[in-house]
């Protein structure tokens, strides 16, 4: 068994992790930016694949990974793992119905609420305590859904045509251009910006670079607020015009 994820702010790699650490025998996962998961995915049967939600559909990066690696997924059984800050419907069916085209086999999903990573759009930001309780929430379920995964009796969250309908017409219908294609709408105040590159070096998209010390966005945003999130000088924003609140993981455990 191995696990494979993406994450951007560390919400989905922390529910992976709990995940695997619930079933036990010291199950390696690697990320999706990880050379070794081609080699990891080829050498095992069943796959736990984790990644967060955007607009009730997939992050271009995964979407182009399950794509790129078409032929690995021939026969495998894959649970999937979909992290989300509020509403996905079918969070997990959007990559279910593409590994399937691959021959896969499903075994089933798991939708979590996480804190939302959105950190330039003031509506959506909870209290600190009040994340902290959606994170504990989750483990919660990550500890009961482990337990069903390892009876046999594994959940199934996302999966059905009813979870298909709430996801197309709750949310991705309206924005399918979202997720469709890379943004080229990553914003970067070069009078906050010190050219420090911490956000060159977490971008899994090699989109950002440093150039006359200031750091330049190009076109290939994948969406991870990762950088939002790690900017000393809250410098970058993408859907908002100033970051409101910097999210990550470690924040809230």
């Amino acid at each position: 068994m191995t696990g494979i994820y993406f994450s951007g702010t560390g919400n989905t790699r922390f529910c992976l992790s709990r995940f695997l650490n619930e079933i036990g025998n010291d199950i390696p996962m690697y990320s999706i930016e990880d050379g070794q998961s081609v080699t990891a995915i080829s050498q095992s049967d069943d796959i736990i694949f984790a990644y967060p939600v955007y607009y009730s559909n997939l992050p271009k990066i995964v979407r182009d990974y399950i794509n790129r690696n078409s032929a690995l997924w021939q026969g495998k059984n894959i649970y999937i793992i979909a992290t989300m800050g509020a509403f996905s419907g079918d969070g997990a069916g959007v990559s279910a119905r593409l590994f399937r085209n691959y021959g896969a086999k499903i075994s089933g999903g798991l939708h979590l609420k996480m804190p939302d990573c959105i950190g330039d759009v003031k509506a959506l930001k909870k209290p600190l305590e009040a994340n902290k309780l959606i994170v504990k929430k989750a483990v919660e379920k990550i500890e009961k859904s482990a337990n069903m995964y390892k009876s046999g009796d594994m959940t199934q969250e996302g999966l059905n045509i009813w979870y298909h309908i709430a996801g197309l017409f709750g949310q991705r219908l309206y924005f399918y251009g979202k997720t469709k294609n890379y943004t080229d709408k990553l914003k970067i105040d070069s009078k906050k910006c010190i050219g420090c590159g911490a956000c060159e070096k977490l971008c899994p998209m090699n989109n950002i670079h440093i150039e006359n010390m200031k750091a330049v966005s190009e076109n290939m945003c994948t969406m991870c607020y990762r950088c939002i999130s790690h900017c000393p000088q809250k410098a970058i924003t993408l859907i908002g015009k100033r970051v409101i609140q910097q999210s990550v993981i470690e924040h809230y455990i």
